[in-house]
């Protein structure tokens, strides 16, 4: 079994910083990606970022600039670095895993977190 626990959200006001952590935990040989994403009020889930295994990163154009991934391997754990927040951050962020490898049940192409809230206000 795979969990991922995020951790590090909050209320925070525009221009304020926050970082967010996840862990991944259980029978896991490899990740390839980790990601977050995240889920306004009334919207769609959105990607934010997203790293590879090898440290290759993706970013939404609304954060580049703004936000930094990054991810420990050894520990199975993704972190997202936020400065220069704004109201349009507020959300539900979640953790995501791509392509698993576990020791148990094999591949498993992707796991969610439950989601850390971040709210952002003017």
């Amino acid at each position: 079994q795979v969990q991922l626990v995020e951790s590090g959200g909050g209320l925070v006001q525009a221009g304020g910083a926050l970082t967010l952590s996840c862990a991944a935990s259980g029978s896991i040989f490899s990740i390839n990606a980790m990601g977050w994403y995240r889920q306004a009020p009334g919207k769609q889930r959105e990607l934010v970022a997203s790293i590879t295994s090898g440290g290759s990163t993706n970013y939404a154009a609304s954060v580049k600039g703004r936000f930094i991934i990054s991810r420990d391997n050894a520990k199975k754990a993704v972190f997202l670095q936020m400065s220069s927040l704004k109201p349009d951050d507020t959300g539900a962020y979640y953790c995501n895993a791509e392509a698993i490898i576990t020791t148990t049940r094999g591949f498993l192409p992707e796991d969610w977190g439950q989601g850390t809230l971040v709210t952002v206000s003017s």
